[in-house]
């Protein structure tokens, strides 16, 4: 499968591929030692990552994968894209992969989904990186109350197949004070070329408005992770995933390690790469022999 329209210096990682109903699931695994998995959200893929496995690798194993209808996976029209089925999918790779030891890296909607992974085996799981995230029901939030207005719009669905909405418009004003450079955009936008190809970006907004009470039960688990170390890495200029997520986060989990980046808005990694990958290494390293 080509993809000319990237740029193998800016992404310069060895493409491989995992197959899961009938479909390729992309994935990249560079360097060695200790295993750390990224899981992305939306419109992202494991792009958004890039800059810093090109820091860790030299130190550890770090392997991304692109969930179904993103990046460089295969993106059928017809596909359960739900949330939960990405997280099965995550949970077969990972069990198939026979990944242990992890240090799981989660963004966005990829909380969730490595979460709900992480609560059914938390035998596989050694450390936690949560970057701007969510866990819980937010029925009840106000800034929630106002989004569920604009996810129950008939207009979404055209906005989304027609316009490329989620990556073309949303992403780059969910950043804090760096801007988005086109070259750069264009990663996030290339792989959702035709609207055929736009339901995932699609299956996520309706995710938000659908799923709360899933979310809300994960909430409910967390104490299964209890022992487990969590660090919280957090744009705190985030437009989307306000400051009171952290603080959130923070309560769940009274014993975490919070790095916060004041100038930083929903995308740390791609804002703020080299220190994402500083404190990730730094936490890793804290109990290391």
């Amino acid at each position: 499968m080509k993809f000319e329209w990237l740029d193998k210096t800016e992404y310069p990682f060895t493409p491989h591929y995992f197959e899961v109903n009938g479909q390729r699931l992309h994935f990249i695994d560079e360097g060695k030692g200790e295993t750390i998995l990224f899981v992305h959200g939306t419109p992202s893929w494991s792009f958004d990552f890039r800059n810093v496995i090109k820091v860790l690798k030299d130190h550890y194993r770090c392997v991304a994968i692109d969930h179904m209808g993103f990046g460089l996976s295969d993106k059928p029209e017809s596909y359960d894209y739900s949330t939960q089925r990405h997280s099965l999918t995550l949970t077969q790779f990972i069990l198939q992969k026979d990944l242990n030891n992890l240090t799981l890296v989660v963004h966005d909607f990829g909380g969730p989904i490595g979460f709900d992974f992480a609560i059914q085996h938390p035998q596989r799981v050694k450390r936690i990186v949560i970057l701007n995230s969510w866990l819980w029901d937010s029925s009840d939030d106000p800034d929630f109350k106002r989004l569920s207005k604009t996810l129950r719009s008939p207009l979404l669905p055209f906005l989304y197949r027609y316009f490329n909405f989620s990556p073309q418009f949303i992403l780059p004003r969910t950043f804090g004070e760096k801007s988005l450079s086109s070259s750069i955009h264009a990663h996030y936008t290339h792989p959702f070329a035709s609207r055929k190809e736009r339901n995932g970006t699609l299956a996520f907004a309706k995710s938000l408005l659908n799923d709360q009470e899933w979310f809300g039960s994960l909430w409910e688990k967390k104490s299964i992770l209890g022992k487990i170390p969590v660090l919280l890495i957090w744009g705190m200029k985030d437009p989307v995933i306000r400051p009171h997520y952290l603080e959130k986060f923070k309560s769940g989990f009274s014993e975490c390690t919070v790095y916060e980046l004041p100038s930083v808005g929903h995308f740390p990694q791609e804002e703020s790469p080299e220190e994402v990958a500083q404190a990730i290494d730094e936490f890793m390293r804290k109990d290391a022999p």
